[in-house]
């Protein structure tokens, strides 16, 4: 499969996204907390899709020979954080592969063509707002989860983002979060530019009339 260049500004993988100008990596549209070092990691690693990039190497990009740190816990560390941004495990790697004592190297497909732009509190639309949409997933999934205030959605992602399937799970028993079919019908009450984000109100199925937070990807 063609790779996209390592110089484009946005690098796409599963549902993630990582933008490069921005210093910012996204999961389906919503922007995850990560850390510089990760971060960083997280682009090298994306610049050789499927190549070993050894731990001297990143020691030589990421530390400089003046930077006085214990890089093993540091590169440790910061690997661990990458995990829980990806949500995924050291022993069953869906994007980084730990070779060991050698290095990492990115194990996923990068997409190769042209997504649409990330949702920014600058171009996102206000023309959809009093209009009806339809809610879709972007992998083509038949459901999307929906938080039902900006609170919940910053606590959804930081539960994903921590791998806390039990934090999720009473979330969901809360009536939090909501799972809506993809292809409901929603109606667009206001829009939300600090949160790259939408109000809706469902208009129908099991969760019609309630009110949720959807991010613009979601809804066409």
């Amino acid at each position: 499969m063609p790779q996209p260049a390592p110089s484009a500004a946005l690098l796409r993988f599963d549902v993630y996204a990582l933008d490069l100008r921005a210093g910012e990596l996204f999961k389906s549209g919503r922007k995850i907390k990560l850390q510089e070092q990760p971060f960083r990691i997280l682009a090298i690693l994306l610049e050789h899709p499927g190549e070993l990039v050894t731990r001297e190497e990143l020691r030589q990009r990421l530390w400089s020979e003046n930077t006085f740190v214990d890089f093993e816990h540091s590169l440790n560390t910061a690997i661990k954080k990458l995990r829980r941004a990806l949500c995924e495990e050291a022993d069953k790697p869906r994007f980084v592969e730990t070779l060991p004592r050698r290095g990492y190297r990115f194990v996923g497909a990068l997409v190769d063509h042209a997504p649409p732009s990330l949702p920014t509190s600058s171009d996102q639309p206000k023309g959809l707002v009093g209009k009806v949409c339809v809610l879709r997933d972007e992998t083509g999934g038949d459901f999307v989860t929906l938080p039902v205030d900006e609170k919940t959605m910053r606590e959804k992602q930081k539960l994903e983002s921590a791998a806390d399937d039990l934090g999720l799970s009473l979330l969901f028993a809360a009536e939090k979060l909501l799972v809506v079919r993809a292809g409901t019908r929603v109606k667009v009450l206001e829009a939300r530019p600090a949160e790259s984000c939408y109000e809706v109100r469902i208009l129908e199925g099991e969760h019609m009339a309630k009110t949720a937070v959807v991010p613009q990807i979601y809804l066409v």
